[in-house]
């Protein structure tokens, strides 16, 4: 069994918000990897850099492949929301041992549209050429479609930690049909390693009906772990009682 595990953290984000998972890992005796995806560092928090915007899912994928490929072992891949999609890519080219995709963004082909998803990211694409430039949603978007379980103290904390992410990414993942690179297109009998896709109840941006669809995809070819975690929404890291979601994760990973 693989002892090491390399987590991916999603849009807006940086690896800081493994900080509870890492710690809880490291304590069973994993090697625990989060790095934070370019541009994503603090230092950008107010001021991003103008080449965020036309950044790619590849670019990123390209970033995380090089610095797995300087391990040991093959890691236990695990991505939540837009990692989980990067998960996905870098299981496609026979990267992972397994891969756990917490809340996954959905690759192209699966049909991810909602009116909760829709709402959350209902500002990027009002501004013009969206895809070319750094966004971020409102924090009025954010409370309703990721926050939505936190306390109100959590929201404003959380949101506060918000950087910016690639307008690109966000073409390639809602609208990957305008993708002349197909990013986000996955061939799903390209992952053959273990999977357990986890959903989560009150998640209004990953809906459970879209991650179902995702385990769906890779059923066929490979061995897949559906999950859902009743009381929990998108923001699995921060919401009280996470560490339901790592325990499970240790027993899946054991018996996988």
């Amino acid at each position: 069994m693989s002892k090491t595990i390399f987590m991916i953290h999603g849009m807006w984000g940086s690896g800081e918000i493994w900080a509870g998972y890492k710690v809880y890992f490291e304590n069973l005796g994993y090697n625990v990897i989060a790095p934070t995806l370019r541009w994503h560092d603090a230092k950008y928090l107010n001021a991003p850099p103008k080449e965020l915007g036309t950044t790619s899912l590849l670019d990123y994928a390209a970033d995380l492949e090089k610095q797995i490929r300087t391990l040991k072992e093959k890691p236990i891949i695990i991505g939540h929301s837009m990692g989980g999609l990067l998960a996905q890519i870098l299981a496609s080219r026979g990267l992972a041992k397994s891969a756990i995709l917490l809340t996954p963004a959905p690759p192209a082909g699966v049909f991810a549209f909602r009116l909760s998803s829709t709402r959350t990211f209902l500002s990027v694409p009002t501004v013009p050429f969206f895809w070319r430039n750094p966004m971020k949603p409102t924090f009025g978007e954010a409370k309703y479609g990721i926050f939505n379980m936190l306390t109100p103290v959590q929201q404003v904390e959380e949101y506060a930690k918000f950087v910016f992410e690639s307008g690109h990414v966000a073409l390639e993942t809602a609208f990957s049909q305008f993708d002349r690179k197909k990013a986000s297109t996955i061939d799903a009998k390209s992952v053959s390693c273990p999977l357990l896709v986890v959903a989560c109840a009150h998640d209004r941006i990953v809906p459970v009906s879209v991650a179902k669809q995702v385990a769906k995809k890779y059923k066929k070819d490979t061995d897949v772990t559906f999950k859902v975690f009743k009381k929990f929404a998108h923001s699995i890291h921060q919401q009280k009682g996470w560490e339901e979601i790592p325990t499970y994760l240790d027993d899946w990973i054991k018996n996988h």
